[in-house]
């Protein structure tokens, strides 16, 4: 059963998401801001996280840097009632995975709970169908046609993280900070690089798969038919 941390200053929506998210049979944990919610997690075990962003004491967007830089395995989805493209660009660049606008449907963001869940769930597990390949996290190894083939680390993950969300667009910024880390500060364009790599390794007219450029938005992974 997912433990699921609401996190707003507003105990009327956080008594609404918690009514919804019971209803699903899910644990649920509140914090009423940021400094609550970084004490909750360290007491707690957390699988998601819901989030306001304008909260005293320690807002949601400091609140989600420090998430994805010590938990980056537990998935934010923001639900704020910034509205603004610019806010929710923000909110992805700082590693949430979904946002929701206020007033929202409680039902569509039980929804998205579920489906963050199970997307992080096959995130989690060692090995990973994708096309033709099946990818083996223990080995970092790409098993097809032949045989395994072996991968740098960083290509590995990076196919890895694409591979678990097929269809989800990543910005350079996010497969940065989640694949290089927080603290990198090299040049983003190694992104690109690592792309081009692996699109020479695995031909989609092989692999039944293919990484997509979506242009000025970011890469995404996409199911051959």
């Amino acid at each position: 059963m997912a433990n699921i941390l609401i996190v707003d200053d507003d105990p009327d929506i956080r008594e609404l998401i918690r009514f919804y998210m019971l209803e699903e049979a899910f644990q649920v944990l509140e914090a009423g801001n940021g400094k609550e919610a970084v004490k909750e997690m360290r007491k707690r075990h957390v699988d998601l996280v819901v989030m306001d962003v304008m909260m005293p004491d320690m807002d949601g967007w400091e609140l989600c840097s420090h998430i994805k830089e010590h938990y980056p395995e537990v998935p934010i989805i923001m639900v704020t009632a910034k509205r603004e493209t610019t806010q929710k660009i923000k909110g992805f660049n700082m590693g949430a995975d979904d946002y929701l606008v206020k007033p929202f449907d409680p039902l569509e963001l039980a929804v998205r709970v579920k489906n963050l869940l199970r997307r992080y769930k096959i995130e989690a597990s060692s090995k990973l169908p994708v096309g033709n390949v099946v990818l083996d996290k223990n080995r970092y190894e790409a098993v097809w046609e032949d045989g395994p083939v072996p991968l740098p680390v960083k290509e590995f993950e990076l196919l890895f993280k694409l591979a678990s969300n097929p269809g989800k667009i990543y910005t350079r910024n996010q497969l940065i900070q989640q694949i290089w880390g927080t603290n990198y500060y090299g040049d983003e364009r190694t992104v690109d690089v690592h792309i081009k790599r692996l699109r020479e390794r695995f031909p989609e007219e092989r692999t039944a798969f293919s990484i997509v450029t979506k242009r000025g938005l970011g890469y995404k992974l996409e199911m051959k038919a």
